[in-house]
């Protein structure tokens, strides 16, 4: 039987999340019941969009929907999440898992006693370009990414450092190894347009020998999402606006016995939209009991990470009189 699916929060991002559910109803791979946004017009808008019903109020999905998309801000993540959780409710919630480590040991809880799924919308995983990366990856050393987007009215209620760091704090914990504990963290950040961080960066070092040299600014004034590393034998690149990978190594020897020079290989990409694939995966594991891609213990390690970079950037000397808000 499909699933009865919602979103919660149709802003920015859950609109697009509203899209896919109504796109994978239309396909017979879900029922989709309705959206919810304290904007009634919104609500009523995005409703009339996707053809299906609104509310106001996230509690009168309770025994009408199976799983849930939520995309509220990150302040309301647990309050709601732990509501539907709860009731039986599968939930599918946009990063940051939530505002600190004690909600999201909260979700997780939740979710474990009712013995459905949390996962967490760590979308990058989920980027072409990372999967078809991830099965070539082996004991990476160095990496350094860049994350720059260009200033909007949204996601202002937290940091850079959660709002576009995260991300990367994400794959790169993925790449190296979920279960390598982070040695060191240093990081500087500073308030641009805003009176929280607006610009970050942060050095990470890991008990492999691993480091990650990780840049995030959203007052650019062009779209950055890039990647490279280091691993033996191996050069990595990676953009994932454009949905590109390549590993650069060692070509083989030539019959001359010259210098073989550097063999580039552009790995083949199925250009799967990563929103849908992750919304894809959650109703699966809803469905067929499984674990989610990204679990809620792998959400709180993320957030985890993201506030150690922040309390670095607080202390750090040159910032602590800028007057950031926390």
């Amino acid at each position: 039987m499909a699933l009865r699916t919602a979103v919660v929060g149709v802003g920015h991002l859950g609109r697009q999340h509203a899209r896919i559910h109504a796109a994978l109803a239309g396909e017979g791979q879900a029922q989709f019941v309705a959206v919810c946004d304290t904007d009634e017009q919104t609500a009523r808008e995005v409703a009339a969009e996707r053809e299906t019903a609104w509310t106001n109020d996230w509690r009168t999905l309770l025994g009408q929907v199976d799983a849930v998309s939520l995309a509220v801000p990150t302040e309301s993540h647990a309050a709601i999440a732990c509501g539907l959780l709860d009731a039986g409710v599968h939930v599918l919630v946009e990063k940051p898992i939530s505002r600190t480590l004690e909600e999201a040991d909260e979700m997780i809880a939740a979710a474990q006693a009712r013995g459905v799924v949390l996962q967490v919308g760590h979308l990058e995983r989920f980027n072409p370009a990372l999967v078809a990366l991830r099965p070539h990856v082996r004991d990476p050393l160095y990496f350094e990414v860049h994350r720059v987007g260009q200033f909007t009215a949204r996601s202002l209620d937290i940091d850079v450092v959660l709002d576009l760091m995260i991300h990367d704090l994400d794959i790169v914990q993925w790449l190296v190894g979920s279960n390598v504990e982070v040695t060191d963290v240093r990081a500087v950040g500073i308030p641009i347009l805003t009176n929280r961080v607006d610009a970050a960066n942060a050095r990470i070092e890991f008990a492999t020998g691993a480091v990650a040299n990780i840049t995030a600014s959203r007052v650019g004034t062009e779209k950055i999402r890039k990647m490279r590393f280091f691993q033996p034998h191996d050069y990595i690149a990676v953009d994932y606006a454009t949905r590109f990978a390549s590993i650069s190594g060692l070509a083989p020897p030539s019959n001359t016995g010259s210098w073989p020079g550097v063999q580039v290989k552009h790995l083949d990409i199925l250009d799967v939209e990563p929103l849908r694939a992750e919304i894809e995966s959650f109703l699966e594991a809803a469905r067929e009991g499984q674990t989610a891609a990204v679990t809620g213990a792998e959400g709180r390690q993320t957030l985890a990470l993201a506030l150690r970079v922040l309390e670095r950037i607080h202390e750090h000397p040159a910032v602590a009189g800028l007057g950031l808000r926390r």
